[in-house]
């Protein structure tokens, strides 16, 4: 029997500054993930369970600082 591994997602402005990373395992968003602005700043980090927002997850203003936290739990 194999085990679905995660498989790397990235996606790019056409300004070549990364959009979006994180995986995906069995067609669902899964494990870490960022989200970034055009201008290459983070916007928003957290976890993903097979499609379902978990943990803590931050928003941060364009110096990096956490400007909000959610906690979606386990």
């Amino acid at each position: 029997m194999s085990h679905a591994k995660p498989a790397p997602h990235e996606e790019r402005y056409d300004n070549g500054n990364v959009k979006l990373r994180g995986s995906h395992l069995g067609g669902e968003i899964h494990g870490d993930w960022e989200f970034f602005r055009r201008d290459g700043s983070m916007m928003r980090s957290g976890a993903f369970d097979r499609g379902r927002q978990i943990g803590t997850w931050r928003t941060y203003d364009r110096s990096g600082k956490v400007v909000k936290e959610t906690d979606f739990g386990a």
